[in-house]
């Protein structure tokens, strides 16, 4: 489990294709420190599993369906990372429960600037829209941050400049593709209530039947 606080940038040294899979390298330095081979790592909100390491690099297969999901597939030599590590069980929980699963990706289509927050407008699909609620968390790149907006086709997140310079967000120009991991209760709460009722769902019906 991660927070969404990102501990450094790290960089992409080399990126060595398979036939449908990667094998990451990622140059680092603060979370190489205590290292362990089998640790998790976010890359971009993606939880990677450390195969090998050096003290100044780490290395992660990456698989098909992550390649699909995420946006691993687009780096290159000199990309740059942001990078968690998984939290420690008496650490700070500084941002919301993330858990490296990638739900999808979506499109920067605006970026402007209010006094001293950087506004985000992300472009996604409906299907990750409809568990994307303001004031709710999101990650972006491994970011745990708070939506401030939602339309039916985007939404927006406010960004102080400390997080916009810690974190590859400051590297991200229109048009940029991102990873996007939604709040999970959401997902939770949709799965638990679906065929509990008729028509395959909770609705007054069902409620009066049972005495609500």
């Amino acid at each position: 489990m991660f927070t969404g606080i990102i501990e450094e940038i790290g960089r992409v040294a080399s990126v060595r294709p398979g036939a449908k899979s990667a094998v990451l390298t990622i140059e680092a330095k603060h979370i190489l420190e205590d290292v362990h081979l089998g640790d998790s790592i976010a890359v971009c909100g993606v939880c990677l599993t450390v195969t090998s390491f050096t003290k100044s690099q780490f290395t992660a297969d990456v698989m098909h369906e992550t390649l699909n999901r995420s946006i691993l597939g687009r780096l290159q030599a000199g990309s740059g990372v942001n990078l968690e590590r998984a939290m420690a069980a008496n650490g700070r929980f500084g941002g919301h429960i993330v858990s490296g699963h990638i739900d999808g990706t979506g499109v920067i289509s605006a970026i402007s600037k209010d006094d001293n927050a950087i506004w985000y407008t992300i472009r996604t699909e409906s299907g990750l829209l409809r568990y994307i609620v303001e004031k709710g968390s999101i990650t972006i790149d491994g970011i745990s941050l708070t939506v401030a907006r939602v339309s039916g086709s985007d939404f927006s997140v406010s960004v102080i400049p400390h997080t916009a310079q810690m974190t590859t967000l400051s590297q991200r120009r229109v048009g940029d593709r991102v990873n996007l991991e939604t709040d999970c209760i959401g997902k939770y709460v949709e799965k638990l209530l679906g065929g509990q009722g008729p028509q395959g769902g909770i609705n007054r019906e069902f409620l009066t039947k049972f005495g609500y």
